[in-house]
């Protein structure tokens, strides 16, 4: 029988979900940081995002599956256009926030995507 890496192996191998996960958690608390935890739709958006790329980053390290990774893509490439859509460009450092962990996001996904593609597999 195969042994399953630990967890914190399994962290550092696949380094890339590790930082999605991060970069999740990190969503959850910029409502507090950025201090616009009173404005609820910019509140909620980083709440569902940062919980489903939190979610879906830990799944892929627990165990990988390429759709968490798609999964990420797409919620980072709505974070970034986020700002425009739900009117919150006034807000520059939550739109920035939103844009720079939206790119982040989308980038280490869709290069676990490549890497995958290319042969170099997530060993979780």
């Amino acid at each position: 029988m195969e042994k399953k890496p630990d967890m914190w192996s399994a962290m550092k191998s696949q380094w890339r979900d590790s930082i999605n996960l991060i970069l999740g958690l990190w969503l959850i608390a910029s409502p507090w940081v950025f201090g616009f935890a009173h404005t609820r739709i910019f509140e909620w958006n980083a709440y569902a995002c940062g919980v489903i790329i939190a979610v879906s980053a830990a799944a892929a390290i627990a165990n990988f599956a390429e759709w968490e990774e798609w999964l990420d893509a797409a919620l980072g490439i709505w974070l970034v256009v986020s700002p425009w859509v739900l009117g919150m460009t006034m807000m520059s450092a939550m739109m920035l926030n939103f844009v720079i962990v939206g790119l982040i996001v989308a980038c280490m996904a869709l290069w676990t995507e490549i890497s995958i593609h290319k042969g170099a597999a997530p060993t979780a």
